[in-house]
């Protein structure tokens, strides 16, 4: 029975990229809920610009697997009619800046059809958006759009940042009855990780989840800067500083409770991501525990984000995104080891 035991866990344990992840995520989706149809340009014959979706159409044929014009608003809107009839559509958004032209169809209607009827219309749609840079490329191909969609009532907006969340979460919003804006980290589609595919989820898609316990610093963020965050706790360690990393994955709702416990130990916050400042996650989250946590900070909430100017050329990304030194030194002005105010124009 041991030897059995092993045996089977080998099989449902796999070591994968965050991308086979997701194409694991979609397999399993099709095969359980004849229901389930994927949308998307070129995600069929190619399998997609990331190959996300490779072997799926010739797994499940043509009327599964929907390669559609280049038209994302047309790609929305169909989905909305699917939802209408009972299907769970899942829409591949090819790239993060091509989003736009569904921005309509994604405010004014996926997320208001369900109150607009009083509750007798749901929306069980699913639209995968491969997001932020550090992959060589231009603007509409490596920006991070989530606090637009964040803001608006009636979506649910996640992000993985691991294959194993990957996997999980993007199964959990398929089969959820609420529009699910999943964002992917494409500059992490070829982390390996190990991912049990048979696992129950450990937590709802709403949770956060603390990855590293810390006494000093609470480090909150998501998606792709979360192995840039454990490389942060690692380094501040080393400088006897103790930080705990709070991966959010859900970035509405946020789980509040989570990222309030923790600073309600170690009086300080640090929140990072790779969208612009201004009105980006980290505002609503360093406002919301400043309101929950007064008492207990000892610093005002640190931001480290993009910059707000528009997505640069590929040759400048690295002075654009957050990285290993600028969210150091925001941790070390929580610690006041440096000057907040004069440091801030630097900081993102």
């Amino acid at each position: 029975m041991a030897g059995q035991k092993t045996a089977d866990t080998a099989e449902t344990v796999r070591t994968l990229t965050l991308s086979k992840s997701i194409n694991e995520g979609l397999r399993r989706a099709l095969s359980d809920n004849e229901k389930v149809v994927l949308m998307g340009e070129d995600i069929g014959d190619l399998g997609g610009v990331f190959r996300v979706t490779d072997g799926l159409k010739a797994e499940f044929g043509p009327s599964r697997v929907i390669d559609t014009p280049l038209a994302e608003a047309g790609i929305i809107g169909t989905a909305v009619g699917l939802a209408y009839r009972g299907y769970r559509p899942v829409c591949e958004i090819q790239f993060d800046g091509f989003i736009y032209p569904g921005f309509d169809q994604i405010v004014a209607q996926v997320a208001k059809l369900h109150a607009r009827t009083s509750g007798d219309v749901r929306m069980p749609m699913t639209i995968r958006v491969p997001f932020g840079g550090g992959i060589g490329s231009v603007e509409h191909h490596s920006e991070s759009p989530e606090a637009y969609f964040a803001h608006t009532a009636g979506l649910r907006v996640v992000s993985c940042s691991n294959p194993q969340d990957a996997y999980s979460m993007l199964r959990q919003a398929i089969a959820s009855d609420d529009p699910v804006l999943f964002f992917e980290p494409k500059r992490r589609y070829w982390m390996k990780g190990e991912v049990n595919l048979e696992q129950t989820p450990e937590r709802s898609l709403s949770s956060a989840r603390v990855l590293t316990s810390g006494t000093d610093v609470t480090l909150v963020t998501y998606g792709p800067l979360v192995p840039t965050a454990m490389d942060v706790a690692a380094a501040a360690a080393e400088d006897g500083i103790s930080v705990e990393v709070i991966d959010l994955r859900s970035l509405q709702p946020v789980d509040f409770d989570a990222v309030v416990a923790s600073v309600r130990v170690t009086g300080r916050l640090v929140v990072t991501h790779e969208a612009q400042r201004f009105a980006g996650l980290g505002a609503e989250i360093a406002a919301t525990i400043t309101e929950r946590c007064f008492e207990y900070l000892e610093a005002a909430p640190e931001r480290v984000t993009g910059f707000d100017t528009p997505y640069p050329p590929a040759a400048f990304e690295d002075q654009f995104l957050p990285d290993l030194d600028r969210i150091l030194d925001a941790v070390d002005r929580a610690m006041g080891r440096r000057n907040s105010l004069s440091d801030w124009r630097f900081d993102g």
